[in-house]
């Protein structure tokens, strides 16, 4: 039994080196050849540890969990297909920079590649999604072994956090018996720093803003015709931008996963404004300052794309990032958004430029409302940014309800908080993702709007609702398929393969299902109804709200949208 309590003791001080570092919490999965680790998880009392039966479940649960903190999450699982099961998660940590600290078990080499049962090549499973990859052997406790673990723990959480976050992946080999015959003697912080500090402790040196104040001031000094224009994407530091673009009198098209959505420069409208081709034309900026991912809207992508050379177009991302995949940009500025904290001038500013974006939204605004007529796709959207309490986070499934998301929220002060799977853009896990949110520390009433394809495709994630009783509300939108692709090219095929290949309408009972895992349902018939509801969330479990939509009925609106804003702009 001496080398299993060795592999305890060491566990014991790697797992007390996460709780020193910050790590937001940890999710375990059932398994064998997990014991160690997930006993000594679970056993530590100092690090909020959940239990998933589903490792895909628990793996997007850690990257909400990590999403709504901005501190790395830690996964636990055993061999085998276990680990692949965390593969669409990591790589989305990987493309939308979460941090995660994901940790598998293994069997010890002399059992791979012998025909031993739950072993597959667990090597750098993850490729490149992984920021770093480390195998951790079997090793006795001695004094020098113990620090080493607790610099690797360190080692591991600097990676991951460092510059763009994202994933690490340590794979444990561990050795039979896995079962202690006695308790470890001490206590788990045992054999640390004093005052409860990690082993080794990184210091990044602040970054030098001088560079994009200059470029600010070189501008806003030009003063030939328009002004410039702020675009914010998720990973923008929101409220500093909203103040900067404010300061600039620029208008500032932000997409609400960017948090900057508020304040007095903010157009809500941009997407319907950048449908009206002569509008488009109409507003050629001297200058654009984007921060943070590029947002959803393909109208505005397409705008900052066709601008004319002439035009600076500035990135603001952290080293190592290229968000430029129509080689637009002028100047990549590798800077962190926090930058923009920084900068508090007064700067020249041209009132006319931001007014006449202002009048347009507002006009815009006003065309949306005459337009849209009762619990429709946009409307529930919209619902869930104008009448969810103070403090709210709204977690938005990839594919339709995003981009009404992006289309339809106003500006709000202060506005909800607004997350997504958009890393990958994929609808894997979204309902484990909205849980992870909703268990982080002080979370505030969360809410998930998603899809009927979507809600399918992580039905098994509301399993941690009943498990965990964390409190969710969630928004089914229920069009009997994948409303998106009426939208698009492959939705003129039309005909039966369209149908049953594309589509994919699940007939999914939505009630049956909520009773299944033991959520509660209510059918919505109105908007008034939805409104209400989620003005008042319930304070735990999880509570459907399912709304019946048409697509036909869905695209036309959209249509009719497009139309009655070109119309107020003429």
């Amino acid at each position: 039994m001496s080398e299993t309590r060795d592999t305890y003791l060491l566990l014991r001080a790697f797992v007390d080196e996460l709780h020193r570092g910050g790590v937001a919490g940890a999710c375990t999965s059932p398994g064998s050849r997990s014991t160690p680790l997930v006993l000594t998880l679970a056993r530590d009392g100092r690090l909020p540890v959940t239990s998933h039966v589903d490792e895909r479940c628990a793996a997007f649960f850690a990257l909400g969990l990590a999403q709504a903190t901005g501190r790395p999450a830690a996964l636990a699982c055993t061999s085998g297909t276990a680990a692949a099961n965390y593969a669409p998660a990591v790589i989305e940590a990987a493309e939308a920079g979460v941090p995660l600290i994901v940790l598998t078990t293994d069997r010890p080499p002399e059992l791979r590649d012998v025909g031993a049962g739950q072993t597959i090549d667990q090597i750098k499973l993850y490729g490149s999604y992984a920021k770093w990859f480390f195998e951790v052997g079997t090793h006795a406790a001695t004094p020098d072994r113990l620090r080493w673990i607790r610099q690797l723990a360190c080692r591991a959480l600097a990676i991951a956090t460092e510059g763009r976050p994202g994933p690490v992946h340590l794979n444990f080999s561990l050795r039979e018996p896995l079962v202690l015959d006695q308790p470890l003697d001490g206590a788990p912080g045992d054999g640390g720093r004093a005052g409860d500090a990690p082993w080794t402790t990184v210091t990044r040196p602040r970054q030098d803003a001088a560079p994009l104040r200059d470029w600010l001031r070189a501008q806003t000094e030009a003063r030939n015709g328009a002004g410039g224009v702020v675009v914010a994407g998720r990973g923008a530091d929101g409220p500093a931008l909203a103040r900067l673009a404010e300061a600039l009198a620029w208008p500032l098209l932000a997409d609400p996963l960017s948090g900057a959505r508020t304040g007095g420069a903010a157009i809500a409208h941009y997407d319907a404004l950048l449908h009206d081709e002569r509008w488009r034309a109409g507003v050629v900026p001297r200058c654009v300052l984007r921060v943070g991912d590029l947002p959803t809207s393909k109208p505005l992508r397409q705008w900052l794309a066709a601008l004319p050379d002439g035009v600076a177009q500035i990135a603001l991302v952290p080293a190592g990032r290229w968000p430029d995949p129509d080689a637009a940009l002028t100047d990549i500025m590798a800077l962190d958004p926090s930058a923009v904290g920084a900068i508090d001038e007064v700067w020249p500013t041209d009132a006319a430029w931001l007014g006449r974006w202002r009048d347009a939204d507002a006009r815009a605004a006003a065309a949306i409302d005459a337009t849209l007529a009762g619990l429709d796709e946009p409307g529930i959207a919209r619902a869930l940014a104008t009448d969810t309490p103070a403090g709210a986070t709204v977690v938005v499934a990839a594919s339709m309800p995003i981009r009404d998301v992006e289309t339809f929220w106003p500006v709000r002060d202060p506005a909800p908080r607004a997350l997504a799977n958009r890393g990958a853009n994929g609808i894997d896990g979204t309902i484990s993702t909205a849980y992870g949110v909703a268990a982080a520390p002080g979370a505030g009433p969360t809410y998930l709007l998603i899809g009927d394809v979507a809600l399918a495709h992580d039905v098994g994630g509301l399993l941690a609702g009943r498990r965990l009783g964390v409190p969710l509300t969630i928004v089914v939108v229920d069009n009997d398929g994948g409303g998106i692709f009426d939208f698009l090219p492959v939705g003129q095929a039309g005909g039966p393969e369209y149908e049953e290949h594309v589509l994919t309408p699940t007939g999914i009972d939505v009630e049956r299902a909520a009773a299944l895992y033991g959520a509660r349902y209510r059918a919505v018939e109105d908007l008034p109804q939805l409104r209400a509801a989620l003005a008042a969330p319930a304070a735990d479990g999880t509570t459907i709200l399912h709304a019946r939509t048409e697509r036909a009925a869905n695209v036309a609106l959209h249509r009719g949208v497009w139309s009655a804003v070109r119309a107020a702009l003429a």
